[in-house]
């Protein structure tokens, strides 16, 4: 938690209700510990996909399918909506949950593998792209994302503080979680003084970022370092 509890759970008590299907896999979730958006995510997830009204949305990171299904859940009619997921364990909920509901495709496979992929297919372009997977490749999606997301298109990025520890020297991090610590400064650094992303980060859930997309046409991306 990086914002005062109190003061969440009374934001998070004005938001309206989810549908019944979504407060049940929600509960589901919370009592079997499996990691899903939180509510002040779901707001403001709500809220950008309500306004921006993207047609094709992609994520990166499917788990057990409860935030495809909540973006189902807000965007419009017409609006396609493409998931990633590798693991297994969570692929065996994430097919069950999501069967049935035609505007959502599942592509199991690594990330990396399948956004080359789609970085080398035309008709794979997106304007809008939730990012919420292992937080050490970040850095290494984003280049797949230069390629894939449309000009004006929006990037959401989830869990970028890490619970608060982003803002540690490194020192004091314990030494297995440097190497994540390391890579998600990397990644809002790029994300906040390259030229082609103008990005807000935001103390909502672990942190997030929202980023738009002022794409550079023919010209080589170099990433920014301190």
């Amino acid at each position: 938690m990086i914002t005062d509890e109190h003061i969440e759970s009374y934001i998070n008590s004005l938001a309206p209700d989810i549908p019944k299907e979504l407060d049940n896999l929600e509960q589901w979730a919370l009592d079997n510990k499996v990691p899903i958006i939180r509510r002040s995510m779901q707001s403001l997830l709500s809220f950008l996909i309500k306004t921006h009204k993207p047609k094709n949305i992609l994520e990166i990171g499917t788990a057990i399918g409860f935030s495809a299904l909540f973006m189902e859940h807000c965007s419009q009619e017409d609006c396609r909506i493409t998931t990633i997921e590798k693991v297994e364990m969570r692929l065996v909920n994430a097919r069950k949950n999501l069967a049935g509901h035609s505007r959502i495709s599942l592509c199991e496979g690594d990330a990396e593998d399948i956004l080359n992929k789609f970085s080398n297919d035309h008709t794979k372009r997106y304007d809008f792209i939730f990012l919420d997977a292992a937080k050490g490749q970040y850095l290494k999606y984003l280049e797949y994302i230069r390629k894939i997301l449309i000009k004006g298109g929006m990037l959401v990025t989830d869990n970028v503080l890490l619970e608060g520890s982003i803002a540690e020297s490194k020192f004091s991090i314990e030494r297995r979680n440097r190497t994540i610590h390391m890579r998600m400064r990397e990644y809002l650094n790029e994300l906040t003084h390259c030229e082609d992303f103008d990005t807000v980060i935001l103390p909502v859930g672990d942190g997030v970022a929202v980023s738009v997309y002022n794409k550079i046409e023919d010209t080589e991306h170099h990433f920014v370092t301190n």
